[in-house]
């Protein structure tokens, strides 16, 4: 994990912002992690989110049942719950 994730009380901790710039790269770290066994993604720690977030959870969710686990999203910002609503994802999403 780089500066900007790490491991919080057995869950992964994202950091700082979860936009088009960072995308690529946190979904290779959640890859990973969900890889090698982590299921809880703690969100408190994220400063912003865009649409690129949103792809981002989902291809998480996707890795997670590929190894056969269960995504928990933990402490998600409003502006994610908000922006899932807004493009009527919001149910589809595993929140802890």
């Amino acid at each position: 994990m780089n500066a900007a994730s790490g491991e919080a009380g057995g869950a992964v901790a994202i950091a700082g912002r979860m936009t088009l710039e960072r995308a690529a790269a946190l979904l290779a770290e959640g890859q990973a992690a969900l890889a090698a066994g982590r299921e809880r993604f703690d969100l408190a720690a994220v400063t912003e989110v865009d649409s690129s977030g949103l792809a981002v959870l989902f291809g998480w969710q996707r890795a997670a049942r590929a190894n056969g686990k269960n995504l928990r999203i933990a402490n998600p910002p409003q502006s994610l719950i908000k922006l899932a609503e807004v493009y009527g994802v919001a149910e589809l999403l595993p929140w802890a």
